[in-house]
């Protein structure tokens, strides 16, 4: 259930840049040919052409749409040129798009906070960059504006065509504006200027839409497109979202919207104003009333991460109808496709970024034969991440027969597998200066199935890699006595213990430490001890 958030102390103004119809946009960059034309980027699978996955404008207007598939697109429109994303490993392989949207982000970041929300779409925090335009060179005092931002939408404001640019203009140079309106024109000239760096450098187009928070950002960023702009000034908040479906609004598609609807009646938005904050946390609680109750308003507290790399690596395949897996070895062969996928990704991540991944996930679609629409999920199976390929492989293979279990139970027969992912999650950077503790380590191999957790109850890791186990602390640092004895857990025996003559350690502080050896397998325990004058370790087995 969604939370509410504290609320910023200054205004701030935030940016959501989507590329248009991205897919097709790389497609094109590519092959050049393609610009101009109706055309669609369909998926790996030759089954009535292939299902499509992004589509074209000029496709668009024949009636063309993302729920089609390849048969019936050219049935729609003859003459669209259908572009099969790049295969590997008998799988769609995403990485020219992921590449490309790198290209992107690394521009966009230049100007203030970035989170990558996903392929092919942005978030920017520019509010320092605003405010240092409107400190050193506000837009009422410039001699010429931006001429893309004068194409920009500003919502509530007329936009006749034959004046529609000078009536923009207009409102960003407005000298009696209040600050956060003379803010958000900054950022519509930020953005656009972002924006046409974007075309320039990549031959990419997107829309934006900038407000004062993300929730209504994200709103108006699709409201114009292809390649535009609109803009959200604090007085249009309310008229806004007073007709706009509930169920358009993030967070409220699903059953918390069909809650909406149909315990209260609500359809839009604004319905929501005639229910006080009380009444909203009577039905659904504290935090979420206070949320639906904020949300009807346009507020939000949700910051800008950032973050210009994505939070997981994932890896996935649909075995719809005939294609579903009813066998273990089907299964496995399958699996060992996505991880390898996977352990070239995250290697390629902790080669480039330094950064490494702690936890390895697996998920399934499944169902069960002579039992109809089964209401049983496959569950949702966590394990430490082990790096290395054949690692990865012969986990996730655990991992799926653990989750077998549960959803079966012993009897193993009559299921069929439509889905299957592996993610890698839970990545952090290395620490500088982190330095390989390799020669202290010994212990024998473990199972890795004993490892095996529900996904949310995964341990806090610390991967071995490239022959480096990276440390980070667990738990917090603790101080207590040292002597020859075991029991020195009380005041007066600590007194008795620190007067034993041993100058060599006087005290010691201990760091506890749990570490999990992704080489070997290995759950280790660390108490590492030290003083002014040594630093003893030692190490015992969980």
């Amino acid at each position: 259930m969604p939370v509410a958030r504290p609320e910023p102390q200054e205004p701030r103004v935030i940016a959501h840049l989507d590329l248009d119809c991205f897919y097709v946009q790389v497609e094109q960059r590519r092959n050049p040919a393609l610009r101009g034309q109706p055309t669609a980027v369909v998926q790996y699978n030759d089954w009535k052409g292939g299902g499509l996955i992004a589509v074209s404008y000029e496709a668009r207007k024949f009636g063309v749409k993302r729920s089609m598939r390849g048969d019936e697109a050219k049935n729609v429109c003859p003459g669209i040129n259908l572009v099969q994303v790049p295969v590997s490993r008998d799988k769609a392989d995403l990485n020219v798009y992921r590449n490309a949207g790198s290209e992107v982000v690394a521009i966009l970041s230049t100007k203030g906070k970035c989170e990558r929300a996903s392929i092919d779409e942005v978030y920017l925090d520019l509010t320092d960059a605003a405010k240092e335009m409107l400190l050193e060179s506000p837009p009422e005092s410039s001699e010429s504006i931006f001429e893309e931002a004068t194409k920009s939408n500003i919502l509530d404001l007329p936009s006749d065509a034959g004046d529609r640019e000078e009536n923009v203009k207009a409102w960003l140079c407005r000298a009696d504006a209040d600050y956060q309106d003379k803010l958000l024109a900054c950022g519509t000239i930020l953005v656009a200027q972002l924006r046409v760096k974007v075309l320039e450098e990549t031959q990419f187009t997107c829309s934006a839409g900038i407000a004062h928070n993300k929730m209504l950002a994200k709103l108006v960023s699709g409201m114009h497109k292809p390649a535009q702009q609109t803009v959200v000034p604090s007085s249009s908040v309310q008229d806004f979202l007073a007709s706009l479906p509930v169920k358009k609004m993030k967070q409220l598609g699903g059953k918390l919207g069909s809650s909406l609807q149909d315990d209260l009646g609500v359809e839009t938005v604004g319905d929501l104003l005639g229910f006080t904050e009380e009444k909203l946390q009577e039905y659904y609680g504290v935090n979420t009333g206070t949320w639906l109750w904020k949300t009807a308003r346009g507020i939000s507290g949700e910051e800008v991460e950032d973050r210009l790399l994505p939070k997981s690596h994932g890896c996935g395949k649909t075995f719809p109808g005939p294609k579903a897996l009813k066998n273990n070895s089907s299964v496995k062969s399958w699996l060992d496709k996505l991880c390898e996928e996977l352990s070239e990704r995250i290697q390629s991540d902790l080669s480039c970024n330094k950064r490494v991944a702690q936890t390895l996930t697996l998920q399934a679609r499944a169902s069960k034969e002579n039992e109809g629409n089964s209401m049983k999920k496959f569950p949702s199976k966590s394990c430490p991440l082990r790096y290395g390929t054949g690692k990865i492989q012969e986990d996730a293979m655990k991992l799926f027969e653990s989750g077998l279990h549960d959803f079966w139970g012993s009897r193993n027969a009559g299921w069929s597998i439509t889905s299957l992912s592996v993610t890698a999650s839970k990545i952090f950077d290395i620490p500088s200066g982190t330095n390989s503790i390799l020669k202290y380590i010994k212990g024998r191999s473990s199972n890795a199935s004993s490892a095996i957790t529900d996904s949310s109850s995964t341990p806090e890791l610390t991967p071995f890699v490239d022959n480096k186990l990276y440390m980070t602390p667990v738990y917090e640092e603790r101080c207590e006595p040292s002597s020859i004895k075991e029991d020195c857990d009380d005041s007066n025996s600590a007194k008795q213990c620190s007067s034993i003559e041993r100058k060599d350690v006087p005290k010691k502080l201990s760091k506890i430490q749990m570490f999990h050896n992704n080489h070997s397998g290995n759950w280790l325990y660390f108490e590492i001890s030290f003083t002014k004058s040594t630093c003893p370790a030692r190490e015992k087995k969980l």
